[in-house]
């Protein structure tokens, strides 16, 4: 016979366990077998062979078998006590199905008794696995003994055990570990995925055998610490690993309905958890362009982050949900950690999520920049590089952070109005995994990216006199040009005594605030820049300034010129040309400083006079008379050390 289908269309060999055909089928065989061997379960066993009519005088072989009857055959008590599942045609193989995290025990044949020689079952433990459902088997054992040769190894008695599902393409070559001797190691196995398969050969030796028990488990596939009570619970510590991944529930298979999973990420004191998530898709209902990102959007399938402080208190950072990926994270300075859950309802499902953790030193409460603000009544506050693109983290860091805190008068509130806003992302199509801008302007931050476009206004009122901004970049951010935003304190009271009144928004704000050319009644408010007295430009003053300072300049040279050419004539004046009423130093025959300053602001009417005595005096001597004559010494040249001579 020819097998040409996954079944047998023509001839075949059909094997009943029981008396007749009406008894349950061991199975139906066609082809080319070889090596087949059946048991029946009890006393009787029905073979049944089949043929087709043919036209052709055609031939097959057909086939031989030899048959036993025997009371040697191992005993199924074993599996029947242990609510195993007897595999029909087999002398003792056994199936064990989990009806949802089920538990229960396995044992050698004829155990506690030792088993029989020769023998050989296997045991296929089966977890769940559907579109809700993934289980993994955990195998504990509590006694364990097959006898083996002295001084050898598994040659003769074994258990292998298979973690991997290699019974579903026959590769029982491949077995993950075999075990004999009177200890088992190890003591405990995980399978990885929902099968695990158990081989026991006795050999030639008798034992007393094993008895183990299994558990099936959820399987999360969430790398981390696992809850010991099972639950979807994991733990990631500082002190274990540094970074590492973590993701929802089957990644990247849809998480199952009706699910709650807790992430805790525990740091040491001095240290800070950061989380950037690479990939997101939570189910939800609702327009996920309607109402607030972070929080109001998500009643189905969610995602929460909290703070987790040492006194056991938490403050929640954001719900997300949709494909609005949660901005990068850091735990506040002083926090114990954070804290993530993931919660599914009993409706559909989406592929959930993927994101890394990492543990650094603390960084100081401004983060890499930032400030505390108080004791001003308005500021400017820009994004790390303004007005450049801002950077993704330094290299081997995950994130980078900026921490404003600003504080006003008690009574008072704060008006943040963003002039100009530009942070990758998009909050209402994928959120903002890269770079965020959190503020906390109510008990609940709420988180900004994207583009502002210059003609909408992005303004925020605070709920009291604080408000913290807090801007953190992932290393994967490429970098945008960030924001500049001006904040405001303001007094939503009419009564503004000594204070401005906004006309539109009617907030009070510092009378010294108008016509400083800022906008600090809100973006659609511009009373306090109306009417201002147009000050002229502080470039204007520049050119004046430079032609007064550079006349002043030119006059003080004119004068020391000045001064110097009138004092060499005043010393080359002869001895007999000055006025009598001049007093002459006998010494240097030079004028005395008084005098000659006398000498020069005389007026007109003096110098008339001078000129007229000069008429009267007798003509000059001979030449041959000149050497007589007295002249003025070398020295009056010169500048004397006296402060009264010339």
């Amino acid at each position: 016979m020819r097998k040409l289908f996954y079944s047998c269309p023509l001839d075949y060999v059909k094997v009943y366990d029981g008396p007749d055909n009406s008894t349950a089928v061991i199975g139906t065989y066609c082809g080319q077998q070889r090596n087949l061997v059946l048991y029946s379960s009890e006393n009787s066993l029905f073979v049944l062979f089949s043929t087709l009519k043919r036209t052709a005088n055609t031939q097959n072989r057909g086939f031989k078998g030899i048959f036993e009857f025997s009371e040697s055959f191992v005993s199924l008590d074993f599996i029947t006590e242990y609510q195993g599942e007897h595999i029909r045609g087999s002398e003792c193989d056994q199936k064990i199905l989990s009806k949802k995290e089920t538990s229960g025990f396995v044992v050698s044949p004829n155990f506690p008794y030792p088993y029989l020689p020769k023998v050989v079952c296997r045991y296929f433990i089966y977890g769940m696995q559907d579109s809700q459902h993934l289980e993994r088997v955990r195998l504990e054992f509590q006694v364990f003994t097959i006898q083996t040769p002295k001084g050898e190894t598994c040659t003769d008695g074994y258990l292998k055990l298979y973690l991997k599902g290699q019974e579903a393409t026959d590769s029982y070559d491949k077995f993950d570990y075999e075990m004999c001797g009177n200890n088992s190691n190890p003591s405990h196995v995980v399978s990885d995925g929902p099968r695990l398969v158990m081989v026991f050969s006795s050999g030639e030796l008798q034992a007393q055998g094993f008895k183990a028990k299994y558990i099936f488990e959820t399987e999360y596939k969430i790398p981390g610490t696992a809850a010991p009570d099972g639950s979807c619970t994991f733990t990631y510590r500082s002190s274990s690993r540094k970074r590492g991944e973590f993701n929802s529930p089957r990644y990247p298979s849809n998480y199952p309905s009706d699910t709650n999973c807790t992430y805790f990420f525990l740091a040491t004191p001095n240290e800070q958890v950061a989380l950037i998530f690479d990939h997101f898709k939570v189910r939800a209902k609702n327009n996920v362009t309607v109402g607030r990102y972070g929080y109001e959007l998500c009643q189905e399938d969610w995602l929460e982050i909290y703070n987790m402080y040492r006194d056991d208190t938490e403050k929640l950072i954001g719900r997300y949900c949709g494909q609005t990926a949660p901005g990068p994270v850091e735990s506040n300075l002083g926090a114990l950690g954070l804290k993530v859950i993931l919660h599914s309802d009993s409706e559909l499902v989406y592929s959930g999520f993927k994101a890394r953790y990492t543990f650094e030193i603390a960084k100081p409460i401004f983060g890499d920049c930032g400030s505390n603000i108080s004791s001003l009544n308005y500021g400017i506050i820009t994004s790390p590089n303004y007005p450049k693109n801002y950077n993704g983290s330094a290299k081997n860091l995950a994130s980078k952070s900026c921490n404003w805190f600003i504080r006003v008068r008690p009574n008072q509130r704060i008006l943040l109005n963003f002039e100009v806003f530009s942070i990758e992302g998009d909050p209402e199509a994928r959120g903002c995994p890269a770079a965020v801008l959190r503020m906390w302007y109510s008990s609940i931050p709420r988180e900004l990216c994207g583009v502002k476009d210059p003609k909408t206004k992005w303004d925020y009122l605070s709920e009291d006199n604080n408000m913290r901004l807090s801007f953190i970049s992932a290393d994967k951010a490429v970098g945008q040009k960030g924001f500049r935003a001006v904040w405001t304190e303001v007094s939503a009271n009419t009564d503004c005594e000594n204070q401005f009144l906004c006309s539109k928004n009617k907030y009070c704000i510092n009378e010294s605030l108008r016509c400083n050319n800022i906008n600090n009644c809100g973006p659609d408010d511009l009373s306090d820049e109306e009417n201002c007295v147009a000050a002229v430009p502080a470039g204007s003053y520049t050119m004046p300034i430079v032609y007064v300072i550079g006349s002043i300049i030119v006059i003080m040279i004119l004068c020391l010129i000045c001064h110097r050419r009138l004092r060499q004539r005043s010393c080359n004046i002869s001895i007999n040309d000055l006025p009598p009423q001049q007093i002459v130093d006998d010494q240097r025959h030079c004028y005395q400083h008084h005098d000659l300053l006398h000498y020069q602001h005389q007026n007109h009417a003096s110098t008339h006079s001078f000129n007229q005595y000069q008429l009267e005096q007798p003509s000059p001597p001979n030449e041959s008379d000149e050497g007589e004559t007295e002249e003025p010494e070398a020295g009056c040249d010169q500048e004397s050390s006296s402060p009264d001579s010339v």
